[in-house]
């Protein structure tokens, strides 16, 4: 069946979808509190866009920056429906939209979207933000994993360039971004990963998912065992977040290693002679979705999610973080 035909056949099996949908936003910004729940007009898809029944929809610390007004740029200004990525199901495409079908399952960002976030039943989102949900990953987990596996892919194969028997150490590494950035550098690069996080649970749960050595970062023998663990220096460092000790690590990375983290780490890594040091910010196309997709298929990625909250609890998220 030609594209047109196969696009025209998809159009007869469109779902009914309601004028008002319940969607949590903010009227002000301000504390988690700040974050309610309302009836709003469902957004209408335009030509390259594609309209997302959203099954779940991540929250981030970059949310509830932009909840408090911390992180809002451009038409980020009250009264605004918040969630910059989630995963779902396309219902409904634009007339230029070629590449996607109706029931097709989805991850997308976008993190200044006129039309609305990811906290609402429905959600319009350029085709350009939006990848395939991988097969090996449930609704709940690509709606965990969309922006934080881009960073984390992004950081350890774009930026590190990690290559396989390197040492690798990544810091906050049972965050959202850390979890899956250890996977790609043990599993999908096969590099010596040495994890920064703090608490037994922490320990048990990286270990699981590839990292040779894990050391908490708030001992006060975090630095000698991180010399152990690495006696002939370190290749690379992926910093997730910052921390006295992170300053103290950063002299341990080999003369030609590289450090990479995030923008908006405080405090941001600083450059030293002989070292590469590159802050980033994930770059969303469909090209790095399908990239992707692929690599989280391959290695079976583990995406851990914390806890799950209804739509009508989202300050309660919010208040976790």
């Amino acid at each position: 069946m030609s594209p047109a035909r196969r696009k025209a056949a998809s159009q007869l099996e469109k779902p009914t979808i309601p004028d008002e949908m319940k969607a949590a936003g903010i009227d002000k910004f301000g504390p988690p509190s700040a974050l309610t729940v309302r009836t709003v007009p469902v957004p209408r898809p335009g030509p390259r866009e594609v309209l997302i029944a959203v099954h779940a929809a991540g929250v981030g610390i970059w949310d509830a920056h932009i909840r408090d007004g911390s992180w809002a740029e451009g038409e980020m200004q009250p009264p605004m429906t918040l969630g910059t990525d989630g995963a779902g199901v396309i219902v409904e495409m634009g007339d230029r939209v070629r590449r996607w079908q109706l029931g097709d399952r989805v991850w997308a960002f976008e993190y200044d979207n006129p039309k609305g976030g990811f906290y609402a039943e429905y959600v319009a989102v350029d085709t350009d933000s939006v990848g395939s949900l991988p097969l090996s990953l449930t609704m709940q987990e690509g709606g965990a994993a969309s922006i934080t596996g881009l960073t984390a892919l992004q950081g350890v194969v774009d930026h590190l360039a990690v290559r396989k028997g390197e040492t690798v150490m990544i810091f906050g590494a049972s965050g959202a971004v850390g979890s899956l950035a250890v996977q790609f550098a043990a599993r999908h690069r096969r590099a010596r990963v040495i994890a920064i996080a703090s608490g037994p649970k922490a320990k048990v749960l990286l270990e699981k998912l590839g990292a040779e050595t894990v050391i908490d970062g708030r001992r006060p023998n975090a630095l000698d065992r991180m010399r152990e663990a690495a006696p002939d220096g370190i290749d690379a460092i992926l910093a997730l977040a910052g921390s006295p000790v992170l300053t103290k690590a950063l002299r341990l990375v080999k003369h030609g290693g590289r450090i990479a983290y995030p923008n908006g780490v405080e405090p941001a890594p600083r450059e030293r002679k002989g070292v590469r040091v590159i802050g980033y910010d994930a770059e969303t196309s469909t090209a790095t979705f399908e990239k992707l997709r692929k690599v989280a298929d391959a290695i079976d990625l583990a995406v851990p999610v914390a806890h799950a909250y209804p739509l009508n609890r989202a300050a309660q998220a919010h208040a976790r973080i």
